[in-house]
């Protein structure tokens, strides 16, 4: 006897997910197996007239406890992990006048639905924690060669179509079908673990446990030739009305440039490539943000994603139109706008829930080869106030510009220089190895696209280690600087800040962003 050739006869069926359950169970007890289940499940199956025994008939032990015991019993868990290849197993269960359970339907207490209620209680968490789904999975997953078993509703057909054909079920499937019992339980017990970590306020446990659910399959990743997937609820903040799948890069970028618009609240658009801000800008109305963010750099917002922490109206859409942009973002379409922009086959437009994300954005994660980094997420602007350092406060407008550029420093590349105006960028150097170098790339862009940075204001998101990169924002013009300070030669880029009638603030907090 094998598995692939051993029929099966008995099935235990219990599910607080009941879609497909009645007409499986009807399938079932027309193939002549006979089904054990309890509670609901047990219930629904007898008002339905499909024949069922309980599982206490199976134990001989009455449901305790307001059902907290009932699948828990020898009878129960010697039938599911019997390997009916074993002469003595078969024996001992022959002995005992146990059967065997052939065939295993179970679904957990619905813990994660129970977490999202409004004004859940902990009690009401706790109850819903299942004990007995998770160990008839487990110990029939262990025994997938004779006990097949099934988590997910569907695979509820294709385990039909192979018991009406043989009887039975492939050696191939019960493995994939045990396979996905144990992540779905891991993913359980991580759910679980995540909500007591977090009553307990601990934040880097000793085992960190991360379950997410696929969201999504992506284009491809990185470069087409790499697969790849979206996890979690991260897709559940945004709503894609038109255009190709995203990619991985794409979903990427929507991150990036997303968690900048939470930096502001007044009309802002963003444009981003590969991840770094090419310009920002706010103003009274967004087509002028628009503009004044697409001055800063005129060439590599192309293929790049744009957004706006407002809605898009036709007026927006017939000034982005002509810009080839993989991603457009706004809180919401108009049925103008939308006419317009679908006219690019190839562009996305997607709608944000800024301020679910705003919620969202608690940690961050970077893969290791076996391994990750985990952090809080960089959500704070600087240390309590900022802090002038030399001789000139800046003025109240350099101020409201210094904030404005370190908003966006913050979400540049280390090392990053972010010059700006009022309520707008003129420059930006990310991600070089040298901070002079950034200062420098950002003052030639600047040059390159006609602004002049004559009285702007400069911000570096990590300290001046010497005052070369200084005197480059100052040689450019700036007249203002801000940045966290921290630097053992301080004292020398203050000197020198005064030296040329420079107001330099402190923030006291870096935004390397690597």
């Amino acid at each position: 006897m094998t598995p692939d050739n051993y029929k099966i006869k008995t099935a235990l069926i219990s599910v607080s997910d009941k879609t497909g359950i009645l007409e499986l169970a009807e399938k079932l007890s027309r193939y002549g197996i006979e089904i054990y289940s309890t509670g609901g499940t047990e219930k629904l199956l007898k008002e339905n007239n499909v024949s069922v025994k309980s599982v206490s008939e199976l134990t001989n032990f009455p449901e305790i406890m307001d059902g907290r015991v009932k699948t828990l019993h020898p009878a129960v868990h010697a039938g599911l992990l019997a390997d009916l290849g074993n002469d003595t197993h078969r024996k001992q269960l022959s002995e005992l006048n146990l059967a065997s359970i052939d065939l295993l339907i179970v679904n957990l207490y619905p813990f994660e639905k129970t977490l999202q209620k409004e004004n859940v209680t902990h009690e009401e968490l706790i109850e819903n924690i299942d004990i007995g789904g998770p160990t008839m999975l487990r110990s029939a997953a262990k025994n997938y060669r004779w006990s097949v078993v099934v988590v997910n509703p569907k695979h509820y057909e294709p385990l039909c179509e192979q018991i009406e054909k043989t009887g039975s079920v492939s050696e191939d499937f019960r493995l994939k079908l045990a396979g996905e019992v144990f992540n779905h339980t891991a993913a359980y017990d991580a759910l679980i673990a995540k909500y007591f970590n977090e009553k307990n306020h601990i934040e880097f446990p000793e085992n960190l446990t991360i379950s997410y659910k696929k969201a999504q399959d992506c284009r491809y990743g990185e470069n087409p030739h790499q697969p790849a997937a979206v996890y979690g609820n991260f897709i559940s903040q945004f709503k894609k009305l038109h255009g190709k799948e995203l990619s991985y890069n794409n979903v990427t970028d929507i991150n990036s440039i997303c968690e900048l618009m939470l930096e502001f609240s007044s009309p802002t658009v963003a444009i981003v490539k590969h991840t770094n801000p090419c310009g920002v800008a706010s103003a009274d109305d967004f087509v002028e943000a628009y503009r004044l963010a697409f001055a800063t750099d005129k060439v590599s917002p192309f293929g790049g994603i744009i957004a706006l922490n407002g809605v898009a109206d036709k007026r927006f859409a017939e000034e982005v139109h002509s810009l080839f942009s993989e991603v457009i973002i706004a809180s919401e379409f108009t049925a103008e706008a939308l006419e317009i922009l679908t006219k690019k086959r190839d562009r996305r437009l997607v709608t944000a829930q800024f301020e679910d994300l705003r919620k969202a954005v608690k940690y961050s994660f970077k893969s290791l080869p076996e391994g990750m980094l985990y952090q809080k997420a960089d959500t704070q602007l600087y240390q309590d106030e900022l802090q002038t350092v030399t001789n000139r406060k800046p003025t109240e407008d350099e101020l409201a510009s210094l904030i404005f550029a370190w908003k966006v420093a913050k979400h540049v590349k280390s090392n990053a220089i972010v010059y700006a105006g009022k309520n707008r960028t003129l420059g930006i150097g990310a991600g070089q190895m040298s901070r002079v170098d950034s200062s420098r790339i950002a003052a030639e862009k600047a040059q390159i696209n006609g602004l002049d940075l004559k009285n702007s204001v400069v911000a570096s998101d990590a300290f001046f280690p010497f005052a070369d990169a200084l005197m480059e924002a100052v040689n450019a013009g700036a007249t203002a600087v801000i940045q966290p300070g921290g630097s053992v030669r301080d004292a020398e880029v203050i000197e020198e800040a005064n030296k040329h009638n420079i107001a330099m603030v402190f923030t006291g907090m870096r935004h390397f962003k690597h």
